[in-house]
């Protein structure tokens, strides 16, 4: 297998390239550095009307590229369709973006995806011109459960529903029909005009692990994004400013930058921070405790930014107990990083990661390791000693993104440390791609 090139996407140029279905042909020539075809496909008329894409991404490779491997497994699994529900999949399979958060909430916008032919958005009343340009959308009609379960409708909605699901598989002469969301009445409802439904999230999932150069590249923008905003947390530590302070300012800058949401609020500091997992309070910090914070944020161009670090509020100098804490959190991630090889299986991965000293294994992070995309994904590695429970089969494969987890803390202590990277597999191990530096006074 060639070697993967993972693109390092300039981030100076806010432009945006034309969203609609004519494309220039791609030039050889280059201006300034850059494609000719991307200084082309800036110029052209509506850059913002749908998803925002990457000015070093041809946004037409990204999302056939995607496509394509979802069709690919489409074909491998023996799907005649898909119906899309779940708003990161329709993004994934098509490009398309609409009120992200709502539709997170309200599952009533979907996509109708055969294995070949016309794609067909079900899309919510008054906004089709919001993805109807994309290349990936061939038509687009009302969605027939918009505002059902809100009006009580959902015994009636389901038959409608189905008659045109039913329809467009005729054409696809198969009846085996996906849902990432699997509703009850709706499958009932496809159910009885013949067709056989699965719940097709883990399929698309297991798709979604091994990534496209395109969206490697759209992950290191959107991981320079979650960088700035970071840097301005650790600038703004200071005794007396409160979680809730320092996290408003990390949304602020990913905001600004053209990122959309943080998933998670978890900023801690002092004796918040042990255990894991307490979000943003409006706790004040006081001089010499730790601050640890975790990204977990949907950037730039759909694609998740996952890294955490723990930061030293001074004045003053770190303690003993809180370098050893952060020394060993440090050593967790390099070893775990170290032992990431294409094709090795994931239980081989738990059973060489770095043992957790027993004084910490019951504070122990959920995973040794887990996927990225748009959001965290597959592959989920779990530590040895929950593998039975948690673990599951598969091998690391080059173009798959993981974030590398720790957190050292033990009950009864004092503080704890959060640290993560985010790496690449690559045809030999692992580059790592998250740059955030590693603080200095606590790694001694």
């Amino acid at each position: 297998m060639a070697a993967m090139s993972l693109y390092r996407p300039p981030h100076a140029i806010d432009t945006g390239p034309g969203q609609g279905r004519e494309r220039p042909a791609a030039p050889e020539a280059t201006i300034a550095g850059l494609p000719a075809s991307t200084l082309h496909a800036a110029k052209q008329p509506g850059p913002w009307l749908t998803d925002t894409e990457p000015l070093a991404v041809d946004p037409h490779t990204l999302r056939q590229g995607r496509l394509a491997r979802l069709r690919a497994m489409m074909r491998r699994l023996d799907y005649a369709g898909l119906v899309l529900f779940d708003p990161y999949n329709q993004r994934y399979a098509t490009g398309s973006r609409n009120m992200f958060g709502y539709f997170l909430r309200n599952s009533t916008r979907y996509f109708f995806v055969p294995v070949d032919g016309p794609i067909v958005l079900f899309e919510y009343p008054q906004s089709a011109h919001v993805s109807e340009v994309l290349d990936t959308v061939d038509e687009v009609r009302q969605s027939k459960v918009v505002w059902s379960s809100v009006r009580g409708a959902d015994n009636d909605t389901g038959g409608p529903f189905a008659d045109e699901i039913a329809d467009l598989m005729r054409t696809q002469g198969g009846k085996r029909v996906g849902l990432d969301r699997c509703f009850h009445g709706l499958a009932l409802a496809l159910e009885s005009r013949g067709l056989t439904v699965v719940d097709c999230m883990q399929d698309i999932l297991a798709t979604r692990a091994v990534k496209t150069p395109e969206e490697i590249s759209c992950l290191i923008e959107s991981l320079s994004t979650c960088e700035a905003g970071t840097y301005d947390v650790m600038s703004a530590i200071r005794p007396g400013i409160s979680e809730q302070e320092l996290f408003a300012a990390y949304y602020g800058a990913i905001i600004a930058g053209g990122g959309e949401m943080v998933e998670t609020r978890l900023l801690s500091s002092g004796t918040r921070t042990n255990p894991w997992f307490n979000e943003a309070s409006g706790r004040r910090l006081r001089p010499r405790e730790l601050v640890a914070f975790d990204t977990d944020t949907i950037a730039n161009y759909g694609y998740y930014s996952d890294f955490s670090r723990t930061f030293f509020c001074g004045p003053g100098r770190p303690s003993g107990e809180q370098k050893t804490l952060y020394q060993l959190a440090y050593e967790q991630v390099q070893h775990n990083i170290s032992i990431i090889a294409p094709g090795l299986e994931f239980r081989e991965v738990s059973e060489r990661a770095w043992r957790i000293p027993e004084r910490f294994v019951e504070r122990r992070y959920t995973s040794v390791m887990h996927g990225c995309g748009m959001h965290g994904e597959t592959p989920f590695i779990a530590h040895i000693q929950d593998y039975d429970r948690f673990g599951a089969q598969g091998r690391l494969e080059p173009g798959m993104v993981l974030c590398v987890e720790s957190y050292i803390g033990e009950v009864g202590g004092v503080e704890g440390v959060k640290l993560e990277e985010e790496v690449v597999v690559t045809d030999t191990g692992a580059e790592v791609l998250s740059r955030f530096p590693f603080d200095d006074a606590l790694l001694g």
